[in-house]
């Protein structure tokens, strides 16, 4: 078939370069219109399950809520793991589904599955919500809005209203979360003194405003041929009809809100707030949808953000954009990949015209490279890929490679028709007919090596899981282009060989000088390794041994380490600090980093937002750091300074990066590379296992950033309701709880419209009425018989502790010691770590430990490697013995790929000695290119063989007349991806050789 579609190309020669120019135009518009992504798509299929609870304990509800919930979600086809956060005032619960299931039928059967509680949860519980379709790495920016204009309440109004709606209207945007400022609240703060003379109860009041503020239908008014809709408006909008609402009759007298309340615009209780740059903000949190393209999504947010600014500048408000943009990322490792690709293509010419000393035969070469990418692209957008630094890494990956069988080609055609020049003019063949004749010379050594750089690579196609999510789309373009190399170098080679090289010929019949002076150097060292066959064998030997030695002592990782040009920084204070004392620390902490010359900018999250699906205490910080693009630090470096500069601020902190923190939540749910989680029961029993286990990794090399999950008892005063002491009263346990929770923590009676806004109507007592235990036991509580009884009269009042929040995963209680690694070792460091907490912790009844992190995905990466590896080298090799009809032969060219071992761990060790995802890719390369070399030699030497040469003088002239394509080709692969190597380091660049 190769052979019918060489002769058919050069048949048809316009017709061949008029497609390829066509296609080369298609593909450029094609992938300027392709979405663009930092990563494919890494979140296998999860929903979330958020239940706001105000007012409970993390314990009541991890009791009333979280296990309701995840009772009701277990069992649902396809579903592999729960895990869940219950902390004050909120539940979250993840449902995490294998990944063939797709998001949809993954929402529809937890929502199905929800149906199922309906009224199982208690009544200050809210309706358990599905969080918007998001992916972990859809947090796309974080815009922090500043005003020195504005109070703090108005601010956080006009970020809601007319910010985050228009935000929200973005295509691609699923949710924008805001944190800080205060939420607006109409409260209605009951006087207990004022109460009591008119036998009133607070649920009284509750109820009173609740109907007291409502519309009502009025039917139509028809008349005189028309209709007219009725509009009957009851509802407060300021807080004087509040004020005015009946709450009761006293005999003819009304009783009014005014007459037993004070009535007040004020804040609701916040849990987070957030800062710029040390100055209070509101920090909103964009969230893109799971297929929507971040680069895209980005640029109709900034279009809708610019339309903002000139509005909210004349309103004394300032938008601030760099907080974090995964599109900066983006572009950077975009444009460092690009560079790689430019780069790596400009090597190669300077290569091919060293070597070929002319522009002719290197134009034609280096065709191949721009018509295999392009043809790699059409690929990716049939395949509803994305152009993303996964996909463009396979193609810088393959740059080397492009032109391989074209110069394969182009040197066998040159060879060819000078040897014809050479002749005279009644014995030389047409010209069409010599480059046919060499162009099918080296058909079968061209395919068979095309197939074996193809096969090396399609083990990665077979990677199931994350692992899978992450390289196939590198596998795809990569084949893609390999084999439309092939296909270039079997249509459009020929054909521009026919037009460009006979001339040269003519005038050119000596080989170009670099080859001639290869050959000649080479034929010395050649003809002294065949007669001295041992000795080579014997060093071989022993490069290979070599090899095999230092590949084991390899550290091992999933993922090489990024430099992103940003960090973000977990802060953890001892929990139990309030909110003021909390946000007070994380400023010492945002100045220290300013005062850095490196940090352009620092922004920062104490605590939660509301409906955050993320679980954080008001004891807990995130600061986003953004680093200067020139700062000349490396990432250890600048770690090392950010810790030393921290470490004026009591805290515990955990330093990552926006892009590596999100893969490593994504692997482990945690947000470090390494986590030992303990599960059990006796939250008491898991502290203190945790704490032992952070014992025995503390001493271990290459851990940082150690920490335990700040799960511990916080103060708690317990009001145990005496069930015969209420009912004295005329209250029930029940109905007697519901008093004193209204009386302490308030009751959304109702809501206001106002702008297009919705404000909450809270009835509740004044926050000071309950400053400490003795004022808690005081505070009076209305009964049925209109008396006001304190507190202490119907139950018990007494200190006590509790959980901060309580962590499950599948159903059981958990608690993580987490670590990063330095250095990049995670699988050595893990060993390390699992063979001191098996030799030192003693683990109760009850308690289990298990292991999480970056390793887990090596090891399962390296598994699936090993074994589709080994199918593919048994592919190779019947490939090869295909082509060479020779078992004995191909056995011969598989040598090659051990020796080839022992380069690339000298590689692996000159760019840090960690085996990762990354550095497999360029062994795998490496093998792919080993073996393609020994079938160009081997087709060679047996096609002299066939013509009657002895092997030894076969293998001498075969080894000579292939130095040439073969050192051309070996220069063009190392050349190609030295720019690659060139840019480990560099911010923004995610694919490492």
């Amino acid at each position: 078939m190769v052979a019918s579609l060489i002769g058919l190309s050069l048949r048809h020669r316009a017709v061949v370069l008029a497609v390829a120019a066509g296609l080369l135009a298609t593909g450029v518009y094609r992938g300027a219109n392709m979405p663009v992504d930092v990563f494919p798509d890494l979140t296998a299929p999860r929903v979330t399950v958020v239940t706001e609870s105000t007012g409970m304990a993390a314990e009541e509800v991890e009791t009333l809520v979280t296990f309701p919930v995840e009772t009701a979600i277990n069992g649902a086809a396809g579903l592999r793991r729960v895990r869940s956060a219950s902390a004050p005032g909120i539940s979250v619960v993840w449902a995490e589904f294998d990944w063939q299931t797709s998001q949809t039928v993954a929402r529809q059967r937890v929502t199905e599955r929800l149906q199922t509680l309906a009224g199982a949860l208690p009544a200050e519980a809210g309706a358990p919500l599905l969080a918007p379709s998001s992916s972990v790495m859809g947090e796309i920016a974080f815009v922090a809005v500043t005003s020195d204009a504005h109070s703090p309440m108005d601010l956080r109004r006009i970020v809601d209203v007319d910010v985050r709606r228009r935000l929200l209207a973005v295509d691609g945007v699923s949710q924008v979360v805001p944190i800080g400022g205060e939420v607006k609240q109409f409260q209605i703060l009951v006087d207990a003194v004022r109460v009591e003379p008119f036998g009133l109860t607070l649920a009284d009041v509750v109820d009173a405003v609740r109907r007291g503020s409502a519309n009502a239908p009025g039917g139509y008014v028809v008349g005189g041929g028309q209709e007219a809709v009725v509009r009957v408006l009851g509802r407060a909008h300021v807080v004087e009809d509040l004020e005015a609402i009946v709450v009761a009759m006293r005999g003819d007298v009304p009783v009014r809100v005014r007459d037993v309340a004070h009535v007040e615009v004020g804040p609701a209780v916040a849990r987070g707030v957030a800062s710029y740059n040390a100055v209070p903000a509101v920090m909103l949190s964009v969230v893109k949808q799971p297929q929507a393209d971040t680069v895209s999504t980005t640029r109709r947010l900034d279009a809708v953000l610019d339309g903002l600014v000139a509005d909210l500048d004349a309103r004394g408000v300032a938008l601030h954009r760099d907080v974090f943009r995964q599109r900066d990322f983006i572009d950077n490792a975009i444009d460092n990949v690009v560079e790689v690709l430019r780069d790596g293509a400009l090597l190669v010419v300077v290569v091919l015209f060293l070597f070929l000393r002319s522009a002719r035969p290197t134009v034609i070469s280096v065709v191949a490279i721009p018509l295999s990418l392009v043809a790699a692209v059409l690929v990716l957008d049939l395949f509803g890929l994305r152009i993303d630094t996964m996909t463009l890494g396979g193609l810088a990956i393959a740059i080397g490679e492009l032109v391989d069988d074209a110069i394969v080609d182009v040197e066998n055609v040159a060879r060819r028709l000078r040897e014809r020049a050479a002749l005279p003019p009644e014995r030389r063949r047409d010209t069409l007919a010599t480059v046919l004749a060499a162009s099918l010379e080296i058909r079968s050594a061209i395919v068979a090596a095309t197939y074996v750089l193809m096969l090396v690579f399609v083990p990665l196609l077979m990677l199931g899981g994350l692992e899978g999510r992450l390289l196939r789309p590198l596998a795809v373009s990569y084949l893609a282009a390999i084999f439309a190399s092939l296909i270039v170098a079997v249509t459009v080679t020929p054909v521009l060989c026919s037009y460009l090289l006979p001339k040269i010929a003519e005038r050119e019949q000596r080989e170009p000088p670099l080859i001639a002076w290869m050959v000649r150097r080479y034929r010395p060292v050649l003809r002294a390794s065949l007669a001295s066959p041992n000795a080579v064998l014997g060093i071989a030997l022993a490069v290979v041994l070599a090899g095999v030695a230092g590949f084991a002592g390899l550290g091992r990782s999933f993922l090489p380490e990024f430099n992103e040009g940003s960090l973000t920084i977990n802060m953890v204070l001892a929990p139990g600090t309030s909110l003021d004392e909390s946000s007070a620390l994380a400023t010492m902490a945002e100045r220290a980093l300013l005062a850095d010359p490196g940090v352009l900018s620092v922004g920062r999250r104490t605590g939660r937002a509301e409906r955050d699906e993320h679980v954080l205490g008001v004891e807990s910080t995130e600061l986003e750091v953004r680093v200067r693009a020139d700062d000349p630090r490396t990432r250890e470096q600048l770690f090392a300074d950010v810790r030393e500069r921290l470490e004026i601020v009591p805290a515990q902190f955990t330093l990552g990066q926006p892009i590596s923190h999100r893969i490593e939540h994504m692997i482990s749910g945690q947000r470090t590379a390494l986590s030992v989680k303990v599960f059990g029961d006796d939250l008491g029993e898991l502290r203190r296992v945790a704490e032992r286990v952070r014992e025995a990794m503390e001493p271990v090399a290459g851990v940082v950033d150690l920490g335990v999950e700040q799960l511990v008892d916080i103060p708690q005063f317990v009001v145990r309701i005496d069930a015969q002491a209420a009912s004295a009263y005329g209250l029930s346990a029940g109905d007697a709880a519901t008093a004193v929770g209204t009386a302490l923590w308030g009751t959304v009676a109702t809501s206001v419209y106002e702008r297009g806004a919705t404000t909450d109507v809270v009835v509740k007592y004044p926050a000071h009425v309950a400053t400490d235990g003795a004022s808690l036991k005081r505070v009076r509580v209305p009964t049925p018989s209109g008396a006001l009884v304190p507190i202490a009269a119907l139950a018990q009042v007494r200190r006590a502790s509790g959980p901060n929040y309580v962590l499950r995963e599948n159903v059981a209680r958990r608690l993580a010691v987490t670590a990063n690694v330095a250095g990049g070792d995670v699988r050595g460091v893990y060993e390390e770590i699992r063979r001191r907490v098996d030799a030192t912790v003693a683990l109760p009844p009850g308690v289990r430990i298990e292991y999480a992190g970056q390793f887990e995905r090596e090891r399962a990466t390296s598994l699936r490697l090993t074994l589709f590896g080994t199918l593919a080298i048994a592919g190779i090799g019947i490939v090869v013995a295909t082509t060479l009809a020779s078992v004995r032969r191909a056995l011969i060219v598989l040598v090659n790929m051990p020796l080839a071992l022992a380069g690339g761990v000298v590689g692996v060790y000159l760019a840090g000695g960690v085996l990762s995802v990354a550095t497999t890719i360029g062994f795998i390369t490496l093998f792919g290119i080993a073996t393609r070399n020994g079938i160009l030699l081997a087709t060679r030497t047996r096609d002299l063989e066939l013509e009657g040469v002895g092997l030894a003088r076969a293998v001498e002239r075969a080894a000579t007349e292939r130095l040439a394509p073969i050192a051309m080709t070996a220069a063009t692969a190392a050349l190609g991806l030295l720019p690659l190597a060139l840019a480990l380091g560099r911010p923004g660049s995610e694919i490492q050789a």
